[in-house]
C-alpha cells in the first residue's frame, strides 16, 4: 500500500520506519524539518519501566499550587478555549487510583513492546544517537515521597518492572556526582536497565535510512485539509498539492486535534508545554552525571547524552504559546546547580520549548477511531513520554494498517 503519514517527529518516523519494513511505499509530511517539534529538545530519557501517569490522585492536593504558584513545575493558566476545559475536566476526572493503576499497566505493556522495538531500529539502521544504557535514579527529598514512591515501585513490580528503593549513600555509589547533594535525598528509587538517546539525532537517523529506502519526505508542507470518497481519504490537500494514498497516520502531536475534528473525530490532544537545556559537560570524573537522573520535587530530569548533559523539565497547560520565559530557563539552570554543581558551563545552555501532545489518561491515541474515516489511522497523545513509546505504537498501527487494506 502506499501510506502517508502526517508529521515527521519522533512517533511519525517510528511508523514510517515500522511500514517501510514491511513493504509499503512511504510518503512522510510535515510543516517543519524532521524532529523539530516536540521531539527535539526532549529529555532524552527512554523511560521504558517508570512511567507513572500525571493524572494521579496526588494532583488534588497540589491544585492550589497548580493555579496561584508561579514557581510550581506544572502550570495552569486558563484559557477562553473550550478544547483546555474539557481535556482539564477529563484529566481531574483521571486522578482517581483505579485509572492511574490501569493507565500505568497500559502504558508499561506499550513501553516493554517500544524497547524491544527499538532496539530492532538499532540493529537495522545503527543510528549515531549518544545512545545509553546506564539506568535511572528518581530522588525523593522527604521519607512521605518515598513512602508514595514505593507504593508505584509496588504497582510496577507486579507488571514486571525491576526497580529497587535506595539510600542516599547506594545513590551516591550509583551516580558519585550526586555526592554534595547527598542530605537533599531521603532516597531514590532505582530502575537499572533505563536509557537515554538524543531524541533529534535518532530522527536525523532515521529520515537518512528512509530516504534511502524509498521514503518520500515532504517537509516545509502545510496540510489543509482532506479530499473523501464515501468513508475513505482519497487524498490530502496540502501546500504542495494533493497527495493521494490508500491510507494515512495521522501523527501531528498537539495539532492533531483541528485536523481530527474535521474529519469528525474528538481528539482529546493538548498541548503540555516543557522547556529544555543542553550543556556540555565537565569530563572530570564525578562532575556531571552518566546515570539518569529525575528529581521529582523539581519535576526536572537530568540524561547525558555523549558530552552534552540534557536538563527537561515543566508541564505547562498554557495553550500553544511557544515563547520561552527567562524565569523558566534560570528555574533549569538552578536545578543543575543544586544536584550537579560542578557538571559544565551553565553560561552556554541552549534553551528550548516544546509542545508536548497529552491526553487527560496519558494513554496515546492509537489505530483507528469509530467516526473517523477508515483508512485514516492515528498515532498521537503520547505526551512526555512520546521517546519513550514511539516505537511500540508504531508497531501498533502497522499491524492494524491491514484492516485498511484497499477494496481491490
Amino acid at each position: 500500500m502506499h501510506v502517508c503519514v502526517l508529521g515527521a517527529g519522533i512517533v511519525g518516523l517510528a511508523t514510517a520506519w515500522q511500514l517501510e519494513r514491511r513493504g509499503h511505499q512511504v510518503t512522510v509530511i510535515d510543516r517543519a524539518a524532521p524532529g523539530a517539534g516536540a521531539s527535539g529538545g526532549n529529555g532524552a530519557q527512554l523511560s521504558y519501566s517508570y512511567v507513572q501517569p500525571l493524572a494521579d490522585p496526588s494532583i488534588w492536593k497540589q491544585l492550589p499550587k497548580l493555579l496561584l504558584s508561579p514557581t510550581s513545575p506544572l502550570k495552569l493558566r486558563p484559557q477562553l478555549d473550550p478544547l483546555q476545559w474539557r481535556w482539564g475536566m477529563a484529566f481531574l476526572a483521571a486522578c482517581n487510583a483505579q485509572t492511574s493503576r490501569d493507565t500505568t499497566a497500559k502504558l508499561l505493556a506499550l513501553a516493554a513492546s517500544s524497547r524491544t522495538e527499538f532496539e530492532a531500529m538499532q540493529a537495522d539502521i545503527a543510528p549515531d544517537c549518544d545512545f545509553s544504557a546506564t539506568g535511572k535514579l528518581v530522588l525523593y527529598a522527604s521519607a512521605a515521597a518515598l513512602a508514595g514512591a514505593r507504593a508505584q515501585l509496588e504497582l510496577q513490580r507486579t507488571m514486571g518492572s525491576q526497580q529497587r528503593i535506595v539510600a542516599p549513600d547506594e545513590c551516591i555509589a550509583i551516580e558519585p556526582a550526586l555526592a554534595s547533594y547527598r542530605s537533599q535525598m531521603a532516597g531514590a528509587v532505582y530502575t537499572p536497565s533505563e536509557c537515554a538517546a538524543d531524541c533529534l539525532k535518532v530522527c536525523a537517523e532515521l529520515m537518512r535510512s528512509l530516504e534511502a529506502r524509498g521514503v518520500r519526505f515532504l517537509p516545509g508542507t502545510d496540510v489543509h485539509g482532506f479530499a473523501r470518497n464515501g468513508h475513505r481519504i482519497a487524498a490530502v490537500h496540502t501546500s504542495q498539492g494533493d497527495i493521494e494514498a490508500d491510507a494515512f497516520v495521522m501523527a501531528l502531536g498537539s495539532a492533531s486535534h483541528k485536523l481530527g475534528r474535521a474529519l469528525g473525530a474528538y481528539l482529546p490532544v493538548y498541548p503540555l508545554k516543557g522547556y529544555s537545556i543542553t550543556v556540555a559537560v565537565d569530563p572530570s570524573p564525578g562532575a556531571a552525571p552518566t546515570v539518569n537522573v529525575t528529581d521529582s520535587a523539581r519535576k526536572v530530569v537530568f540524561a547525558r547524552i555523549g558530552s552534552r548533559l540534557r536538563v527537561a523539565g515543566m508541564a505547562e497547560l498554557v495553550g500553544h504559546d511557544a515563547g520561552i520565559p527567562a524565569t523558566r530557563i534560570a528555574t533549569l539552570a538552578a536545578a543543575t546547580r543544586a544536584l550537579f554543581p560542578h557538571a559544565g558551563r551553565l553560561e552556554e545552555l541552549h534553551p528550548w520549548t516544546g509542545m508536548r501532545p497529552a491526553t487527560p489518561r496519558g494513554l496515546p491515541i492509537i489505530g483507528r477511531l469509530a467516526r473517523a474515516p477508515s483508512n485514516m489511522l492515528f498515532n498521537t497523545g503520547h505526551g512526555a513520554l512520546g521517546f519513550t513509546l514511539a516505537f511500540g505504537s508504531a508497531l501498533r498501527v502497522a499491524e492494524a494498517l491491514a484492516s485498511c487494506a484497499p477494496t481491490p
